[in-house]
């Protein structure tokens, strides 16, 4: 019985991460690899002809973003898993993979091996992640009563406390500005505070972030 090959995209804008991500699983028995994209908006355009069994995509590309990008793929290709595969593991920028409609989520120092084992995991039904990936995501539903913040409200206190503006939050973790309001609430409203210098000095004070 001839085994059934696997075929599988990438989106990539890193010229040498790409070209060798190719040949790792197209030279993989298995595998197949033809079709590669430097960005969201040339696999948006034609990936799907290509109709692959797997998409390996990238999170921080230029133009729209990998996050962006699955949303629009995954109504063109809903039979089509999706891998992201990044240098970010942010317990944020995570979830909104995950609700974007990624079914893997692996660092790009993954080893080829399991790289390729992932894949094949995917298509088997399952939700390949990193090791350290899926602890954050299991510590992220085990609350402390020390630090009552969620993981998403931890990060935006630490921008905060960064002097970052609204606008710069939710561009560097991919949500709108409504979203990044809404979680600003949440936090004064768990740390018992009414302005931004409070907050962060309350998270200085007791050890939030």
């Amino acid at each position: 019985m001839t085994e059934d090959i696997i075929n599988v995209a990438i989106v990539e804008d890193e010229d040498e991460i790409r070209g060798l991500l190719e040949q790792i699983i197209d030279r993989s028995p298995g595998f197949s690899c033809k079709h590669v994209y430097k960005d969201c908006e040339s696999a948006i355009e034609s990936i799907k002809d290509a109709r692959p069994d797997v998409v390996l995509m990238d999170i921080q590309l230029p133009g729209i973003n990998g996050i962006e990008g699955i949303k629009i793929l995954k109504d063109q290709m809903p039979d089509t898993d999706f891998i992201m595969l990044t240098i970010r593991d942010e317990e944020g920028v995570i979830f909104q993979s995950l609700c974007a409609g990624a079914t893997g989520y692996l660092l790009k120092e993954t080893p080829p091996v399991k790289l390729l084992a992932a894949i094949r995991e995917v298509r088997e039904g399952g939700s390949p992640m990193s090791p350290g990936i899926a602890r954050k995501i299991a510590m992220s539903f085990h609350p402390s009563a020390e630090n009552p913040l969620t993981p998403r409200e931890k990060e935006v206190l630490t921008r905060l406390t960064d002097g970052e503006n609204y606008a710069t939050i939710s561009d560097k973790l991919f949500i709108s500005g409504n979203t990044v309001r809404a979680h600003i609430k949440n936090i004064y409203r768990k740390l018992h505070v009414s302005s931004r210098a409070e907050a962060v000095v309350a998270a200085i004070k007791k050890n939030l972030i």
